[in-house]
């Protein structure tokens, strides 16, 4: 198992200080099944990544953070790093695509961060490589990282001291470290929980290698939906998710728009475009019968794009 019970539980005192326990409640709609929100994007920097960053930051030496920290990131796991560099005193580097909001690289450049905007194909090549030319500095991984995941399975724990009964969770999938680190936990201690990724239909490479029995690539079209979707899945993260999760809901931007506007609507409350297509994909009868959680990844969307969203 990528994550144990130990080791989530481990991770959960070690971020502590840094990340908060996020609420879990009822999403005031009708819908076919019992629908609960967890609200990652209430953190420090608005997103779940805190969880990660902090942890792997807090595992790694000090020496080695001393060097200054690099990751590649659209923004949120940007903030992470960006905020818990701010509290060690380091230096934070990240690496951009040209298509991520401003939104989210303003704020890691407001938490002191430096951000290299590069074309996409740059960027992805950071992730494979985890480096970048002319940065000598200790590379954080987004996702494909066992201490990053750790921090990540905090929210399983959380999710069963809140709701122990709950049938199925459904989690937005970006490169798979939020999905994979949340099943492991609950394959350990809730194995009858249904766990299904949620992505697109404009980047659902999971979907596709899900299908294929190996990993494929697809189509990529930039969409207000920027936390979440790639062209591929590493091959590591395919043979984690094929093992662990249920199965991939794909939705649609238009599903993805109108569960933002939902939940803005009827629980006050603002989500970004990854966290609105695990919401879509609960409330779309897809995951099954029960009490459904949809993991609300985020909340990083610019306002203005937000309200021409939700208008």
């Amino acid at each position: 198992m990528i994550v144990s019970v130990t080791q989530a539980e481990e991770a959960r005192r070690n971020i502590a200080s840094v990340a908060v326990r996020t609420p879990l409640v009822r999403c005031n709609t009708d819908t076919p099944a019992d629908l609960y929100l967890k609200l990652e994007n209430l953190q420090p920097i608005g997103s779940f990544k805190i969880r990660g960053a902090a942890n792997v930051m807090a595992l790694t030496p000090r020496e080695q953070l001393d060097r200054g920290v690099l990751t590649a990131s659209a923004g949120n796991m940007a903030q992470g790093v960006a905020f818990c560099a701010r509290r060690l005193s380091i230096k934070a580097t990240i690496v951009a695509p040209d298509t991520a909001p401003a939104t989210k690289t303003l704020a890691v450049e407001r938490m002191g961060g430096r951000v290299i905007k590069v074309p996409f194909a740059e960027w992805w090549r950071t992730f494979e490589t985890r480096s970048y030319p002319g940065v000598d500095a200790t590379f954080i991984h987004a996702f494909d990282d066992p201490h990053v995941m750790a921090g990540n399975s905090t929210i399983a724990l959380e999710l069963l001291e809140d709701l122990p009964d709950l049938d199925a969770v459904v989690i937005p999938w970006g490169g798979g470290g939020l999905s994979c680190g949340i099943a492991a936990v609950l394959r350990s201690l809730a194995p009858r929980v249904r766990i299904y990724a949620a992505e697109i239909e404009t980047a659902a490479p999971l979907s596709a290698s899900l299908a294929a029995g190996e990993p494929r690539s697809v189509d990529y079209k930039p969409s207000f939906v920027d936390g979440i979707g790639s062209k591929t899945v590493f091959p590591n993260m395919f043979e984690h998710a094929r093992g662990l999760l249920t199965g991939s809901l794909v939705v649609t931007l238009d599903e993805a728009a109108q569960a933002m506007k939902l939940v803005a609507e009827r629980n006050r409350i603002i989500v970004e475009g990854a966290a609105a297509c695990a919401v879509a994909a609960a409330r779309s009868g897809r995951a099954g019968p029960g009490k459904i959680v949809a993991i609300v990844s985020g909340g990083n969307i610019d306002l203005d794009k937000f309200t021409h969203l939700v208008a």
